[in-house]
Protein backbone atom coordinates (compact mmCIF):
# COMPACT_ATOMS: atom_id res chain seq x y z
CA UNK A 1 0.00 0.00 0.00
CA UNK A 2 1.40 3.40 -1.02
CA UNK A 3 1.90 6.29 1.42
CA UNK A 4 -0.94 8.48 0.05
CA UNK A 5 -3.37 5.63 0.74
CA UNK A 6 -1.95 4.96 4.19
CA UNK A 7 -2.12 8.64 5.17
CA UNK A 8 -5.74 8.81 4.00
CA UNK A 9 -6.72 5.99 6.36
CA UNK A 10 -4.39 6.20 9.38
CA UNK A 11 -6.04 7.05 12.68
CA UNK A 12 -9.61 6.92 11.42
CA UNK A 13 -12.21 5.41 13.77
CA UNK A 14 -14.04 2.22 12.85
CA UNK A 15 -17.31 3.30 11.18
CA UNK A 16 -20.55 2.73 13.03
CA UNK A 17 -23.78 4.70 12.78
CA UNK A 18 -22.78 8.28 11.99
CA UNK A 19 -19.08 7.93 12.92
CA UNK A 20 -16.90 10.98 12.24
CA UNK A 21 -14.16 10.47 9.65
CA UNK A 22 -11.43 11.76 11.98
CA UNK A 23 -10.69 10.95 15.64
CA UNK A 24 -12.13 13.19 18.33
CA UNK A 25 -10.12 15.97 19.93
CA UNK A 26 -9.81 15.23 23.63
CA UNK A 27 -9.09 18.37 25.65
CA UNK A 28 -8.11 17.33 29.15
CA UNK A 29 -5.68 17.91 31.96
CA UNK A 30 -7.17 15.67 34.64
CA UNK A 31 -7.98 12.09 33.68
CA UNK A 32 -10.35 10.25 36.02
CA UNK A 33 -10.10 6.64 37.15
CA UNK A 34 -12.74 4.31 38.52
CA UNK A 35 -10.35 2.67 40.99
CA UNK A 36 -7.64 4.27 43.14
CA UNK A 37 -5.21 1.43 42.38
CA UNK A 38 -5.26 2.33 38.67
CA UNK A 39 -3.97 5.85 39.25
CA UNK A 40 -0.30 4.82 39.34
CA UNK A 41 -0.31 2.22 36.60
CA UNK A 42 2.52 2.63 34.08
CA UNK A 43 0.74 0.99 31.15
CA UNK A 44 -1.93 3.68 30.73
CA UNK A 45 -2.10 7.46 30.53
CA UNK A 46 -2.57 9.16 33.87
CA UNK A 47 -2.57 12.83 32.87
CA UNK A 48 -3.59 14.95 29.88
CA UNK A 49 0.01 15.95 29.18
CA UNK A 50 0.71 12.36 28.14
CA UNK A 51 -1.42 12.58 25.00
CA UNK A 52 -4.66 11.23 23.58
CA UNK A 53 -6.05 9.16 20.72
CA UNK A 54 -5.27 11.81 18.15
CA UNK A 55 -1.65 11.96 19.36
CA UNK A 56 -1.41 8.21 18.86
CA UNK A 57 -2.63 8.61 15.29
CA UNK A 58 0.00 11.27 14.56
CA UNK A 59 2.75 9.08 16.02
CA UNK A 60 1.56 6.22 13.79
CA UNK A 61 1.72 8.54 10.77
CA UNK A 62 5.34 9.50 11.47
CA UNK A 63 6.35 5.90 12.14
CA UNK A 64 4.76 4.92 8.82
CA UNK A 65 6.48 7.79 7.03
CA UNK A 66 9.98 6.97 8.28
CA UNK A 67 9.69 3.25 9.05
CA UNK A 68 10.29 4.18 12.69
CA UNK A 69 9.93 2.11 15.85
CA UNK A 70 8.71 5.03 17.94
CA UNK A 71 7.88 8.73 17.61
CA UNK A 72 7.96 11.49 20.22
CA UNK A 73 5.86 14.57 19.48
CA UNK A 74 7.01 18.06 20.47
CA UNK A 75 5.45 21.54 20.38
CA UNK A 76 7.79 23.01 17.72
CA UNK A 77 10.39 22.06 15.15
CA UNK A 78 13.19 23.47 17.28
CA UNK A 79 12.11 21.43 20.31
CA UNK A 80 12.19 18.34 18.08
CA UNK A 81 15.79 19.20 17.17
CA UNK A 82 16.94 19.86 20.73
CA UNK A 83 15.08 17.17 22.70
CA UNK A 84 16.96 14.13 21.30
CA UNK A 85 20.27 15.90 21.84
CA UNK A 86 19.36 16.69 25.44
CA UNK A 87 18.30 13.09 26.02
CA UNK A 88 21.67 11.73 24.89
CA UNK A 89 24.24 14.04 26.49
CA UNK A 90 25.64 14.63 29.96
CA UNK A 91 28.17 16.98 31.54
CA UNK A 92 31.65 16.36 30.17
CA UNK A 93 30.46 15.12 26.77
CA UNK A 94 31.59 16.32 23.35
CA UNK A 95 29.18 16.51 20.41
CA UNK A 96 29.65 17.11 16.69
CA UNK A 97 27.20 19.22 14.69
CA UNK A 98 27.32 19.93 10.99
CA UNK A 99 28.46 23.46 10.14
CA UNK A 100 25.30 23.80 8.05
CA UNK A 101 22.90 22.95 10.90
CA UNK A 102 19.69 24.94 11.42
CA UNK A 103 20.78 28.13 13.17
CA UNK A 104 18.63 27.86 16.33
CA UNK A 105 19.89 24.29 16.89
CA UNK A 106 23.45 25.62 16.79
CA UNK A 107 22.54 28.37 19.24
CA UNK A 108 21.08 25.77 21.61
CA UNK A 109 24.25 23.68 21.48
CA UNK A 110 26.68 26.58 21.83
CA UNK A 111 24.57 28.49 24.35
CA UNK A 112 22.57 26.15 26.56
CA UNK A 113 24.58 22.92 26.32
CA UNK A 114 27.88 24.61 27.02
CA UNK A 115 26.44 25.90 30.30
CA UNK A 116 25.73 22.24 31.12
CA UNK A 117 29.36 21.31 30.47
CA UNK A 118 28.83 19.82 27.00
CA UNK A 119 31.34 20.87 24.33
CA UNK A 120 30.09 21.47 20.77
CA UNK A 121 32.33 21.21 17.71
CA UNK A 122 31.25 22.01 14.16
CA UNK A 123 32.31 19.76 11.31
CA UNK A 124 32.53 20.26 7.54
CA UNK A 125 29.24 18.95 6.07
CA UNK A 126 31.22 17.26 3.29
CA UNK A 127 33.54 15.42 5.67
CA UNK A 128 32.00 11.98 5.09
CA UNK A 129 33.80 9.08 6.73
CA UNK A 130 36.67 11.32 7.81
CA UNK A 131 34.44 12.42 10.67
CA UNK A 132 36.05 9.49 12.48
CA UNK A 133 39.09 11.72 13.03
CA UNK A 134 36.96 14.11 15.08
CA UNK A 135 35.29 11.52 17.30
CA UNK A 136 36.75 11.48 20.80
CA UNK A 137 36.32 9.07 23.69
CA UNK A 138 33.69 11.43 25.16
CA UNK A 139 31.80 12.12 21.91
CA UNK A 140 28.17 11.14 22.48
CA UNK A 141 26.17 12.61 19.56
CA UNK A 142 26.59 13.60 15.91
CA UNK A 143 23.93 15.94 14.54
CA UNK A 144 23.56 16.31 10.78
CA UNK A 145 21.15 17.96 8.37
CA UNK A 146 20.87 17.07 4.72
CA UNK A 147 20.62 19.19 2.68
CA UNK A 148 22.31 21.71 4.94
CA UNK A 149 20.39 24.73 6.13
CA UNK A 150 20.75 27.68 3.69
CA UNK A 151 23.75 26.24 1.80
CA UNK A 152 22.25 22.85 0.80
CA UNK A 153 25.22 20.51 1.18
CA UNK A 154 24.37 16.79 1.00
CA UNK A 155 26.09 14.67 3.63
CA UNK A 156 27.45 11.20 3.09
CA UNK A 157 25.24 9.80 5.82
CA UNK A 158 26.13 6.09 5.45
CA UNK A 159 29.82 6.94 5.92
CA UNK A 160 29.05 9.14 8.93
CA UNK A 161 26.81 6.49 10.46
CA UNK A 162 29.50 3.82 10.06
CA UNK A 163 32.08 5.99 11.83
CA UNK A 164 29.59 6.76 14.59
CA UNK A 165 28.57 3.14 15.14
CA UNK A 166 32.21 2.09 15.41
CA UNK A 167 32.49 4.43 18.44
CA UNK A 168 28.96 3.94 19.84
CA UNK A 169 27.92 7.52 19.01
CA UNK A 170 24.25 8.45 18.50
CA UNK A 171 23.36 9.95 15.10
CA UNK A 172 20.57 12.51 14.71
CA UNK A 173 19.45 13.85 11.32
CA UNK A 174 17.25 16.89 10.71
CA UNK A 175 15.11 15.56 7.87
CA UNK A 176 12.70 18.47 7.52
CA UNK A 177 13.67 19.41 3.92
CA UNK A 178 12.48 16.12 2.41
CA UNK A 179 9.35 15.70 4.57
CA UNK A 180 10.54 12.11 4.91
CA UNK A 181 9.16 11.43 1.44
CA UNK A 182 12.41 11.60 -0.53
CA UNK A 183 14.99 10.76 2.15
CA UNK A 184 14.97 8.19 4.93
CA UNK A 185 17.89 8.52 7.35
CA UNK A 186 16.71 5.60 9.49
CA UNK A 187 16.97 3.25 6.52
CA UNK A 188 20.51 4.54 6.03
CA UNK A 189 21.38 3.60 9.61
CA UNK A 190 20.81 6.81 11.56
CA UNK A 191 19.37 6.48 15.05
CA UNK A 192 16.98 9.46 14.96
CA UNK A 193 15.21 11.46 12.25
CA UNK A 194 13.80 14.86 13.21
CA UNK A 195 10.99 16.84 11.59
CA UNK A 196 9.79 20.40 11.96
CA UNK A 197 6.20 19.35 11.30
CA UNK A 198 5.38 23.05 11.35
CA UNK A 199 6.30 23.02 7.68
CA UNK A 200 5.03 20.36 5.27
CA UNK A 201 2.82 18.49 7.73
CA UNK A 202 1.13 21.66 8.91
CA UNK A 203 0.96 22.82 5.33
CA UNK A 204 -0.79 26.14 5.97
CA UNK A 205 1.73 28.18 8.02
CA UNK A 206 -0.63 28.38 10.98
CA UNK A 207 0.69 25.82 13.45
CA UNK A 208 3.94 24.79 15.17
CA UNK A 209 4.79 21.15 15.82
CA UNK A 210 7.71 18.73 15.83
CA UNK A 211 8.42 15.02 15.72
CA UNK A 212 11.37 12.83 16.71
CA UNK A 213 11.30 9.46 14.93
CA UNK A 214 13.56 6.69 16.23
CA UNK A 215 14.88 3.56 14.55
CA UNK A 216 14.79 1.57 17.78
CA UNK A 217 12.10 1.45 20.46
CA UNK A 218 14.63 1.77 23.29
CA UNK A 219 15.80 5.13 21.95
CA UNK A 220 12.20 6.34 21.61
CA UNK A 221 11.56 5.37 25.24
CA UNK A 222 14.68 7.22 26.36
CA UNK A 223 13.67 10.43 24.59
CA UNK A 224 10.04 10.11 25.73
CA UNK A 225 11.29 9.89 29.32
CA UNK A 226 13.29 13.09 28.89
CA UNK A 227 10.23 14.82 27.42
CA UNK A 228 8.24 13.75 30.48
CA UNK A 229 10.93 14.96 32.90
CA UNK A 230 10.97 18.48 31.45
CA UNK A 231 7.18 18.73 31.13
CA UNK A 232 7.06 19.06 27.35
CA UNK A 233 3.64 18.44 25.82
CA UNK A 234 1.65 19.01 22.65
CA UNK A 235 -1.90 20.28 22.37
CA UNK A 236 -4.59 17.87 21.06
CA UNK A 237 -5.81 20.65 18.75
CA UNK A 238 -2.35 20.99 17.24
CA UNK A 239 -2.00 17.21 16.87
CA UNK A 240 -5.35 17.11 15.10
CA UNK A 241 -4.18 19.75 12.62
CA UNK A 242 -0.99 17.81 11.90
CA UNK A 243 -2.96 14.62 11.32
CA UNK A 244 -5.20 16.54 8.94
CA UNK A 245 -2.10 17.79 7.14
CA UNK A 246 -0.89 14.22 6.65
CA UNK A 247 -4.02 13.45 4.60
CA UNK A 248 -2.88 15.78 1.80
CA UNK A 249 0.88 15.75 2.46
CA UNK A 250 1.99 13.79 -0.60
CA UNK A 251 -0.23 15.72 -3.01
CA UNK A 252 1.03 19.08 -1.78
CA UNK A 253 4.66 17.98 -1.49
CA UNK A 254 5.01 16.63 -5.00
CA UNK A 255 3.54 19.79 -6.48
CA UNK A 256 5.98 21.91 -4.49
CA UNK A 257 8.91 19.63 -5.25
CA UNK A 258 8.26 19.83 -9.01
CA UNK A 259 7.86 23.62 -8.89
CA UNK A 260 11.13 24.02 -6.99
CA UNK A 261 13.07 21.94 -9.50
CA UNK A 262 11.50 23.80 -12.42
CA UNK A 263 12.35 27.18 -10.90
CA UNK A 264 15.86 26.11 -9.93
CA UNK A 265 16.54 24.87 -13.47
CA UNK A 266 15.17 28.10 -14.97
CA UNK A 267 17.13 30.33 -12.59
CA UNK A 268 20.35 28.51 -13.50
CA UNK A 269 20.14 30.18 -16.92
CA UNK A 270 19.42 33.73 -15.73
CA UNK A 271 22.08 36.42 -16.21
CA UNK A 272 21.86 37.77 -12.65
CA UNK A 273 22.48 34.33 -11.07
CA UNK A 274 25.94 32.97 -10.26
CA UNK A 275 24.88 29.58 -8.86
CA UNK A 276 21.75 27.69 -7.89
CA UNK A 277 22.00 25.50 -4.78
CA UNK A 278 19.64 22.60 -5.43
CA UNK A 279 21.08 19.06 -5.05
CA UNK A 280 18.89 17.69 -7.87
CA UNK A 281 20.74 19.85 -10.39
CA UNK A 282 23.61 17.98 -12.10
CA UNK A 283 26.11 20.78 -11.38
CA UNK A 284 25.55 20.61 -7.61
CA UNK A 285 28.79 19.42 -5.92
CA UNK A 286 26.98 16.65 -4.06
CA UNK A 287 24.64 15.57 -6.86
CA UNK A 288 25.97 12.00 -7.00
CA UNK A 289 25.41 11.43 -3.28
CA UNK A 290 21.95 12.95 -3.63
CA UNK A 291 21.13 10.52 -6.48
CA UNK A 292 22.33 7.60 -4.36
CA UNK A 293 20.47 8.43 -1.13
CA UNK A 294 17.43 10.50 -2.17
CA UNK A 295 14.43 9.66 -4.33
CA UNK A 296 13.51 13.28 -5.05
CA UNK A 297 13.87 16.86 -3.86
CA UNK A 298 12.00 19.33 -1.71
CA UNK A 299 10.36 22.74 -2.05
CA UNK A 300 13.38 24.74 -0.87
CA UNK A 301 16.57 25.84 -2.66
CA UNK A 302 19.12 28.65 -2.70
CA UNK A 303 20.21 31.14 -5.35
CA UNK A 304 23.61 32.83 -5.24
CA UNK A 305 23.44 36.12 -7.13
CA UNK A 306 26.30 37.64 -9.07
CA UNK A 307 28.16 40.11 -6.84
CA UNK A 308 25.86 43.06 -6.25
CA UNK A 309 24.89 45.56 -3.57
CA UNK A 310 22.73 44.71 -0.59
CA UNK A 311 20.28 47.31 -1.85
CA UNK A 312 19.82 45.29 -5.05
CA UNK A 313 19.29 42.07 -3.09
CA UNK A 314 16.65 43.69 -0.92
CA UNK A 315 15.13 45.37 -3.99
CA UNK A 316 14.77 42.02 -5.74
CA UNK A 317 13.01 40.45 -2.76
CA UNK A 318 10.86 43.50 -2.04
CA UNK A 319 9.77 43.59 -5.70
CA UNK A 320 8.29 40.08 -5.58
CA UNK A 321 4.50 40.04 -5.61
CA UNK A 322 3.74 36.32 -5.14
CA UNK A 323 6.45 35.47 -2.61
CA UNK A 324 5.96 36.24 1.05
CA UNK A 325 8.97 37.49 2.98
CA UNK A 326 9.32 35.32 6.04
CA UNK A 327 11.01 32.37 7.69
CA UNK A 328 9.85 28.74 7.49
CA UNK A 329 8.53 26.99 4.37
CA UNK A 330 6.35 24.06 3.35
CA UNK A 331 3.10 26.02 3.52
CA UNK A 332 0.75 26.74 0.65
CA UNK A 333 2.44 30.08 -0.05
CA UNK A 334 5.86 30.69 -1.61
CA UNK A 335 8.44 32.56 0.47
CA UNK A 336 11.83 34.21 -0.07
CA UNK A 337 14.48 35.47 2.36
CA UNK A 338 17.87 37.17 2.21
CA UNK A 339 20.25 34.67 3.88
CA UNK A 340 23.47 36.66 4.32
CA UNK A 341 22.57 38.20 7.70
CA UNK A 342 22.30 34.71 9.24
CA UNK A 343 25.11 32.91 7.40
CA UNK A 344 27.61 31.64 9.98
CA UNK A 345 30.07 29.13 8.59
CA UNK A 346 33.48 27.86 9.69
CA UNK A 347 33.92 25.35 6.85
CA UNK A 348 33.42 25.19 3.11
CA UNK A 349 34.01 27.57 0.21
CA UNK A 350 32.86 31.17 0.39
CA UNK A 351 29.89 31.98 -1.83
CA UNK A 352 30.59 34.22 -4.82
CA UNK A 353 27.70 36.59 -4.11
CA UNK A 354 24.62 37.24 -1.97
CA UNK A 355 22.36 34.28 -1.14
CA UNK A 356 18.58 34.21 -1.44
CA UNK A 357 16.49 31.23 -0.35
CA UNK A 358 13.27 30.40 -2.18
CA UNK A 359 10.54 28.10 -0.87
CA UNK A 360 7.85 27.06 -3.33
CA UNK A 361 4.20 26.91 -2.36
CA UNK A 362 1.20 25.75 -4.35
CA UNK A 363 1.17 28.54 -6.94
CA UNK A 364 1.73 27.76 -10.61
CA UNK A 365 5.44 27.50 -11.41
CA UNK A 366 5.19 29.74 -14.48
CA UNK A 367 3.59 32.48 -12.38
CA UNK A 368 6.45 32.19 -9.89
CA UNK A 369 9.01 32.48 -12.69
CA UNK A 370 7.27 35.55 -14.08
CA UNK A 371 7.24 37.14 -10.64
CA UNK A 372 11.00 36.70 -10.19
CA UNK A 373 11.68 37.96 -13.72
CA UNK A 374 9.59 41.12 -13.36
CA UNK A 375 11.41 42.01 -10.14
CA UNK A 376 14.87 41.17 -11.51
CA UNK A 377 14.23 43.21 -14.67
CA UNK A 378 13.59 46.27 -12.54
CA UNK A 379 16.64 45.78 -10.30
CA UNK A 380 19.39 44.58 -12.66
Amino acid sequence: MKLPTKFAHLGRPDPKLGTAVNPDITRASTLLFEKAEDLYRQDIRSYGRHGSQVHDAVEDAFNTLENGAGTILTPSGLSACTLPILANVKAGDHILITDSIYGPTRYFCKGHLEKMGVETERYDPRIGGDISTLIRNNTSVIVSESPGSLTFEIQDLPAIVKAAKDKDVVTIVDNTWSAGLTYNPLNLGADISVHAATKYMGGHSDIMFGAVVCREKSMAEKIAKTRKYIGMATSPDDAYQILRGFRSLTTRFWHQERSAFELASWLSGQDFVAQVLHPALPDHPDHEIWKRDFTGGGCLFGVVLNPTSEANVLGLINGLKLYGIGFSYGGYESVAIHCDPQLNREHGPKLDGPLIRFGCGLEDANDLKHDIKQSADRVF
